[in-house]
């Protein structure tokens, strides 16, 4: 419900930005930096919650003409902290993921002010949690379950969409999702951010 009231709210801020705002003299092509923060997920294992998730990038798009733009991009993401949210909640410590990222990027324009957009790339992670349930049987067939803590480094990938709105030739906000992929000695896990986003271009 949160998320959806995200979107309505982007959507409608949107829609009353008048169309002559926009400088028709240009394209997304250039050095660019751009933040989001926005709500995280983690629905895996024994992990369900949510939590507060940012991420800065820096870039470069080469305009391929004056609506698409296509780039490298490089940045930091911190998806937050995940609780367990069984019976056992504060047994086992919070998931902690946050990390590099480096991949490319597109910039397309729908509308001389409208753009969706798309990324993709390398998830460098690191990673906190507990792998589990691990269940373990003896000779004589009694069971053990057990959870390991694990502090560790997973190298998987990203991927995102979003669409926004160019106030300018330099600078734009958006509305995106990012899912993150990782995967590290028994630590699986599908994070996501659904967040807004602001961007400049030099």
């Amino acid at each position: 419900m949160r998320n959806t009231l995200i979107a309505l709210a982007m959507t409608a801020a949107f829609a009353a930005v008048p169309a002559v705002s926009y400088a028709d003299n240009g394209d997304a092509g250039g050095a660019f930096i751009n933040g989001s923060v926005g709500q995280s997920n983690l629905d895996k294992g024994i992990y369900n919650d949510n939590d507060t998730g940012y991420g800065v990038n820096i870039g470069y798009r080469w305009a391929i003409n004056p609506n698409v733009a296509l780039g490298i991009e490089g940045g930091y993401t911190d998806l937050g902290s995940f609780g367990y949210s069984g019976s056992s909640t504060g047994v086992f410590p919070n998931a902690e993921i946050k990390g590099w990222t480096a991949g490319v990027n597109g910039h397309f324009n729908v509308t001389p002010q409208w753009y969706i957009s798309g990324r993709a790339g390398l998830f460098r992670a690191d990673v906190k949690g507990v792998v589990g349930p691990i269940t373990t049987t003896t000779g004589s067939g009694s069971s053990t379950i057990t959870y390991n803590p694990i502090d560790a480094t997973s190298t998987k990938y990203y991927a995102g969409a979003g669409f926004g709105y160019d106030f300018s030739n330099n600078f734009s906000l958006g509305l995106n999702y990012d899912y993150y992929k990782v995967n590290k000695a028994g630590f699986s896990a599908n994070p996501d951010l659904i967040s807004v986003s602001a961007e400049y271009r030099f």
